[in-house]
């Protein structure tokens, strides 16, 4: 009888042990998902932001709409697509707690807020370079959380 209720307990504390180890892999795995969508989206999110920077300032330069009509559109068009940058950037606040992360997160959302900030068609040139660069090395920075 001792000897079933020791097997009895060890087999329990085996098979609690097991569960725990699996539901920590769970965990870890949903974590890891969420953390792939959020790096991706936001990372999506400085792209259309980025895309839509640069076509305010061809707008506005290069005179292809309509005098004011096209101009205010693209600009509430960037307005709009800044807000969903920053609602991806704070879902990548909440899935990190590398703050190095977050801190570049925001170099690259400040670099591509600044793409449009030019008359220069060659500094233009430039800043959307930068923008890129500063995309690619969050996703670069990102993968190592994921």
């Amino acid at each position: 009888m001792l000897g079933t209720l020791l097997g009895a307990g060890i087999t329990h504390s085996f098979q609690r042990r097991t569960i725990e180890r699996t539901e920590e892999f769970t965990r870890g795995e949903k974590l890891r998902q969420e953390r792939i969508d959020a790096y991706s989206a936001y990372a999506g999110a400085l792209v259309n932001y980025r895309r839509t920077l640069i076509d305010r300032w061809f707008s506005r330069h290069e005179n292809r709409t309509p005098a004011g009509q096209d101009s205010e559109e693209s600009r509430f068009r960037s307005y709009e697509t800044r807000s969903q940058a920053q609602e991806a950037l704070f879902r990548v606040q909440l899935l990190t707690s590398d703050e190095a992360l977050v801190r570049q997160a925001w170099e690259a959302l400040d670099t591509v807020a600044e793409v449009h900030r030019t008359d220069d068609r060659d500094d233009l040139a430039e800043r959307r370079r930068a923008s890129r660069d500063a995309i690619n090395s969050f996703v670069a920075a990102a993968r190592q959380h994921v």
